[in-house]
């Protein structure tokens, strides 16, 4: 598989350029980033989390794990982890864990965690589990404009 198609399109549409960095069958972000050589620190992990109203998309780099704490407060929502069920209805063209932090391509809203905000590169799932995507960090932050930015993770390790 390449890219999942909605994220193809959506990025295509937005004129930014991307490459993809293949590597083996992998199942975690932080194993994603070492089987392809780049930091952790620079590639977005994904966490679909499902609330009252709705649906977001928490983005974190993959050295990190999310407050969910944290995260209730500043989104002032009580938050749950979503099932794979939920996730599979929302990405159905990605592979469970291996969602796409550019919640713009699935009408997902997205809340960027601040320790992303001045990479100058970031990597990213594109769908599946053999394939990243690398695109600048200001054509991240072009893919992930409106997405609210506070601080919600700590480092994993």
């Amino acid at each position: 598989m390449t890219i999942a198609n909605r994220l193809r399109h959506f990025i295509d549409g937005k004129g930014i350029p991307y490459d993809t960095v293949a590597h083996h069958r992998t199942s975690t972000s932080r194993q994603a980033a070492i089987a392809a050589h780049v930091p952790g620190s620079i590639m977005a992990k994904s966490v679909v989390v499902h609330h009252e109203l709705g649906y977001a998309l928490a983005v974190v780099p993959s050295t990190h794990r999310i407050e969910l704490g944290k995260l209730q407060d500043v989104m002032d929502k009580r938050l749950g982890l979503a099932s794979e069920d939920e996730v599979v209805s929302l990405f159905d063209d990605c592979d469970i864990g291996a969602v796409p932090p550019i919640g713009a391509a699935y009408d997902v809203p997205v809340i960027l965690d601040e320790s992303l905000r001045d990479a100058a590169d970031v990597y990213f799932e594109g769908g599946d589990h053999k394939t990243l995507v690398h695109v600048s960090g200001k054509d991240f932050r072009n893919l992930t404009t409106g997405a609210r930015q506070a601080r919600f993770s700590h480092p994993a390790f």
